[in-house]
């Protein structure tokens, strides 16, 4: 039974490390190709540079939002493991 619940917080913090990762490295190339697209609408249309700085910071709240919520998700399952919780309850 204890090697049971071991495996399954070993697991779980490889997941919640999982997450984090592909979080952080999806928000970065989302920042990246933003910030890109950007520079070049501004460069080829100067005049529309206020304009696409409102709708670029629009895309970078929500694209933050992204990584946020992978990171609730990863805090809940490191907090109330679910998993943990119906092992635990099998066991009685």
């Amino acid at each position: 039974m204890e090697a049971n619940i071991a495996l399954v917080q070993a697991m779980t913090v490889l997941s919640v490390g999982i997450i984090f990762g592909m979080g952080a490295l999806g928000t970065a190339i989302g920042f990246g190709l933003l910030g890109g697209r950007f520079l070049e609408g501004a460069a080829r249309q100067p005049e529309l540079t206020p304009q696409l700085q409102v709708k670029m910071f629009i895309v970078a709240g929500l694209l933050d939002a992204v990584a946020m919520i992978g990171i609730g998700f990863a805090l809940f399952f490191t907090f109330a493991n679910p998993f943990l919780g119906a092992l635990t309850a099998s066991a009685n």
